[in-house]
């Protein structure tokens, strides 16, 4: 083989050398990818060109070397066939024009170049097929050992699943979606208590609890048909025993070529957590005292039966509250409270047990049947007074024999037309009722007494505002004497003038307000505005005298600040001591005893003059009222009625008027003065003029009228005299 020519042995020569291998670098770049950089492609094929020169000069001549520039280029990665193409046709075309000198061609020059591009092209296509054998073997060695991989890791997976299938503490199973099952592990088998053999011959729906939630087969069939992918449930097994066992199962659809083909179920027994969250419900929903239903599975309960009646149905409430077991708390002690509580729970329990109706414990000494008949008529009536009965029977707790009793509050309608909350309320208000009549009593609810209940209710809300708002306004009733006619004190009669209601009388709020405590705010309300209402009178009226008559409550009464107000009142408005005149009932009166005694002592030497109000009605002991210091006595308005003189009832006409006889000659046998009420005709008041009483009160003297009333009546009797 001839040496390969250093390039610098001539100038011209490398001069078309580099431009040769230049043009050559360009098409290559051009016909395929190279790569190299443009200098360092230049520069390799610049040396193939010297070196084919080499070889078409060389002598003797050789081919071979040629085959070598060819092998060369596929190891270059110049191996695009047109790189190839061109290489050939730039040797025979203008490699010898360009590269050999005129000196330098062999007289063979044309045979030499296709010896040469032969050569190329043979070293190429070997070197080519070199490379393709190389590559296609070290596919096939990679392909080899790849496979051999997949199957170490698919065989190592294996021996995984089987370790965890084997080994795993809960149990797994897996059939097909037909439902056989193909395998299960030790901890399934065991977990049901059959041989895993069994198991393999078992179908899934076998295994099936009759209790099983609603719904439960139709979940798994959605799984086994592909409707969904994964399902996870709480349901029971029988073991093989008979016994059942709690699990927690999650079930898994296992897809081959996107179409269902197994179902893997992961099955961890809960029985024990099952069982502990059991216990803990009945605990949250039962009373722990008497084992009961406790408020909230009542209303639970409650909730169902309205959600679920169907047209008609009716539901009753019968609320019970045992009477006065507060005091058998107190005396006999908790213990024993607790334990009255256990019996008349399983005596209630016990008398409606036949009819299937819930008692539940409410809390403290209170019980509640639901009276749910469904679409029959069960009559509530007749379960309260069961329920009453099976209380009042004889207690014997410990060493006592007690006798017990209980209000029963009964609500009955259609079950479509109420709620839980709305049914409850009634049920209260009718308890509060059947306490109010007496023990041992039973109330049914009535929606129109329910109607004034909440208006009343509506009332005593709306008594401090009013208050406040000053909607309270006073008329005045003319206290006439009998004897001359002349009008010689008026009493203080507070209205209401509410915003909606109108003018409300004292017998709708009077009672809310003694019931509140409101009444000694409202009272010494009355107290100033009638001090004030009297004081004008008397400062544009002197000579009449006029004495304001004001009711004083028995909670004012019992107030210790009373001299003080009335003194406050007096001195504000200036009105003199004897122009007052403080009422009280006969039963405050005759009740009062230490303090309030005193006060009415002090009030007295004030000045201030003390009525008693509806006397007869009450507890009337005279040598009890000799102490007091009282000046006048207001005869009860029916002694006054009774003397009708209509002919009506001649006897009790005669009766009554001995009565008021009998009371005005002891009246001033004390050195009382003696006022009548409700004076309603003028033969009453004839009649009671006969009979020495002293001033009169009522229609027929004139209806209570606001202070401008009473001001027109003063100034037209001035007028006359």
């Amino acid at each position: 083989m001839a040496a390969v020519p250093d390039p610098a042995d001539s100038a011209a020569g490398r001069a078309d050398t580099q431009g040769y291998a230049a043009d050559w670098a360009r098409a290559v770049r051009r016909l395929g990818f190279v790569p190299f950089s443009t200098t360092e492609t230049e520069r390799m094929l610049l040396a193939h060109t010297i070196r084919l020169a080499a070889v078409v000069r060389g002598e003797p001549f050789d081919a071979r070397p040629a085959e070598e520039v060819g092998r060369a280029l596929v190891r270059a990665h110049l191996t695009d066939p047109q790189i190839l193409e061109w290489t050939l046709h730039a040797l025979g075309a203008t490699f010898p024009r360009r590269v050999l000198g005129a000196g330098d061609r062999p007289a063979d020059l044309t045979d030499r170049i296709a010896a040469v591009q032969g050569g190329l092209a043979a070293g190429f296509a070997a070197a080519l097929r070199e490379r393709t054998l190389g590559e296609q073997e070290r596919i096939a060695r990679s392909a080899w050992r790849a496979r051999d991989e997949v199957e170490q890791a698919l065989r190592e997976s294996e021996a995984r699943f089987r370790a965890v299938f084997t080994g795993a503490a809960i149990g797994i199973g897996i059939a097909d979606v037909k439902g056989r099952i193909l395998d299960v592990n030790e901890a399934f088998a065991d977990m049901l208590g059959y041989a895993i053999e069994e198991l393999r011959e078992t179908d899934v729906a076998a295994l099936c609890h009759a209790d099983d939630a609603p719904g439960m087969w139709e979940l798994y069939q959605e799984l086994i048909e592909g409707r969904r992918d994964a399902a996870r449930v709480e349901k029971r097994y029988h073991r093989k025993d008979g016994s059942v066992v709690w699990t927690d199962v999650a079930l898994s659809l296992i897809r081959h070529e996107g179409r269902p083909r197994f179902t893997v179920a992961m099955i961890e027994d809960i029985t024990q957590r099952h069982e502990l969250q059991q216990r803990l419900r009945f605990q949250a929903l039962h009373d722990p005292l008497t084992g009961l239903p406790n408020r909230t599975l009542f209303f639970e309960t409650l909730g169902r039966v309205l959600d679920g009646a169907g047209d008609g149905q009716r539901v009753g409430v019968c609320f019970l509250d045992l009477d006065g077991f507060k005091a058998i708390n107190d005396s006999l002690g908790h213990d024993l409270g607790d334990r009255l509580l256990v019996m008349i729970g399983r005596r209630l329990a016990a008398c409606v047990a036949d009819h299937g109706h819930l008692v539940a414990r409410m809390g403290g000494d209170e019980f509640v049947i639901l009276v749910d008949g469904g679409n029959d008529s069960v009559d509530p009536v007749a379960v309260a007074k069961a329920a009453l009965a099976a209380v009042a029977a004889p207690a014997h707790v410990g060493d006592h024999q007690l006798a017990v009793s209980a209000s029963v509050g009964i609500v009955q309608c259609p079950a479509a037309e109420t709620s839980a909350s709305e049914l409850m309320k009634a049920a209260d208000t009718t308890l509060y009722w059947a306490k109010a009549a007496g023990r041992g009593r039973w109330a049914v609810y009535e929606p129109e007494r329910a109607a004034r209940d909440l208006a009343r209710s509506a009332l005593v809300a709306g008594l401090p505002a009013a208050l406040d708002r000053g909607e309270f306004v006073l008329h005045y009733q003319p206290i006439v004497s009998l004897l001359e006619g002349r009008m010689l004190a008026v009493e203080a009669l507070v209205r209401w003038e509410h915003p909606e209601l109108g003018l409300i009388g004292p017998d709708r709020f009077i009672g809310l307000a003694e019931e509140t405590g409101l009444i000694v705010r409202l009272g010494e309300w009355v107290l100033r505005r009638a001090c004030a209402d009297a004081e004008r009178w008397w400062r544009e009226f002197p000579d009449a005298r006029l004495v304001v008559s004001v009711n004083l409550a028995a909670r004012q009464a019992d107030d210790p600040a009373i001299v003080d107000t009335v003194a406050d009142a007096l001195r504000d408005s200036g009105l003199p001591a004897d122009l007052l005149q403080l009422e009280l009932t006969e039963s405050a009166v005759m009740g009062s005893a230490g303090e309030p005694l005193r006060s009415l002592h002090r009030l007295a030497e004030l000045g201030v003059r003390m009525a008693v109000d509806d006397f007869g009605t009450g507890y009337s002991n005279l040598a009890y009222l000799r102490r007091l210091p009282i000046h006048c006595l207001k005869l009860a308005g029916p002694f006054v009625e009774g003397i009708r003189a209509d002919g009506v009832d001649l006897a009790a006409d005669h009766r009554d008027e001995r009565i008021v006889d009998a009371l005005v000659r002891l009246a001033h046998a004390l050195e009382l003065w003696v006022t009548a009420e409700a004076v309603e005709t003028g033969a009453q008041a004839e009649r009671l003029r006969a009979l020495r009483c002293d001033t009169g009160q009522g229609r027929f003297f004139g209806p209570p009228a606001p202070a401008d009333a009473i001001t027109a009546r003063l100034r037209d009797g001035q007028v006359a005299a």
